[in-house]
């Protein structure tokens, strides 16, 4: 009855020593992407597009400005392209509803451009969610100014 004793006990210490050691092994979650977005006061669908980038895995850090002018990072944005907030990772520049997944492939693909821009407010965007989506494009844009079509939604 002793022996048996002991090889509950032993059998006890031993299943929460592997199960420790299964969970050590296993790789560590990837961090969430930093992201700074700069975001006016009283936008709405800006704080739609943080909620937005969150469940994508980004971690944002949000600025909250009376006017966007306020913001440092905006007049880098070519006037046509400018919306109702700007972020910025990585060194690029994100300008309006862009989504997610486009953000990651900018941050994949790595091309020689200032940023990305979704102009105006696009129905069915994220941050702008709508039963009417409309297509449009995610805009690629350099620091001269000159765009090109990155994606199409």
């Amino acid at each position: 009855m002793r022996t048996f004793r002991y090889a509950l006990l032993a059998i006890a210490l031993a299943v929460p020593a592997v199960v420790l050691a299964q969970r050590a092994s296993k790789p560590a979650a990837p961090a969430a992407q930093a992201i700074t977005v700069y975001k006016s006061a009283t936008c709405g669908c800006c704080t739609k597009w943080v909620e937005h980038l969150k469940a994508a895995g980004f971690n944002p850090t949000v600025h909250v400005l009376e006017t966007m002018a306020e913001s440092p990072i905006t007049k880098r944005v070519p006037e046509s392209l400018r919306s109702c907030h700007t972020a910025t990772l990585e060194g690029y520049l994100i300008e309006g509803h862009v989504p997610a997944d486009v953000i990651k492939q900018l941050l994949r693909d790595r091309p020689r451009v200032e940023g990305l821009a979704v102009p105006g407010m696009v129905a069915g965007s994220p941050g702008m969610e709508s039963a009417k989506p409309e297509p449009y494009d995610v805009v690629a844009f350099d620091s001269a100014g000159k765009t090109q079509v990155f994606a199409k939604r």
